[in-house]
């Protein structure tokens, strides 16, 4: 069984984006504020350089992972996988388990779709192999929305942390005397007015 979720630390976190590609996103329930979510989580990440590793299932079938995306994740490291769970591709799942070990990252942030397969699959076996798991809930989504509540359903029930968004980054900014919590701040109110 792996860790009980703890709340977020930036400096102990890893992101974790699965499978948001061209061919992908257009069948999902409620794409555009999922990307959103998504793009402001990257756009967090950065700032508070949280390291971020990308999945793209089957590349030449669903494509590459989409554009407004793909310009934020062009210095992380993007992933080819075959495997529904990410943590079952040994390049992912090297990866991970490197900036655990070698980084302190053992926080395991992830967002991405579908929430009840890929999302979820690769969440509960992380956590099995001892990470310390959170999902960003409305950064996740799949064709129906009734398949999200069920994925986050069967998380929240092995324990694993599923946040809000905006609870997730100021919880990795701690408090307001984080020297990058206005830009994370302004992130959010770009939200809220959008």
């Amino acid at each position: 069984m792996g860790r009980v979720s703890q709340s977020p630390d930036c400096g102990r976190s890893q992101l974790l984006l699965i499978d948001v590609q061209e061919r992908l996103l257009p069948a999902m329930s409620d794409a555009n504020a999922t990307v959103d979510a998504q793009r402001i989580l990257l756009e967090a990440a950065h700032c508070l350089e949280v390291p971020l590793t990308v999945s793209e299932q089957y590349v030449s079938g669903l494509g590459p992972t989409i554009e407004p995306l793909r310009a934020l994740t062009a210095s992380s490291v993007v992933l080819e996988k075959r495997h529904f769970s990410c943590q079952s591709d040994e390049a992912l799942a090297a990866r991970i388990k490197d900036l655990a070990d070698r980084s302190g990252r053992d926080q395991l942030v992830i967002a991405g779709i579908e929430a009840h397969v890929c999302v979820l699959l690769t969440a509960l076996e992380c956590q099995r192999d001892g990470l310390d798991v959170h999902i960003v809930a409305d950064a996740v989504t799949s064709r129906s929305l009734q398949d999200v509540a069920l994925g986050l359903a069967r998380a929240a029930d092995a324990g694993i942390a599923c946040w809000p968004l905006e609870s997730l980054l100021f919880g990795w900014c701690h408090s307001s005397t984080h020297p990058q919590f206005k830009a994370v701040s302004a992130l959010v109110r770009d939200r809220v007015r959008s």
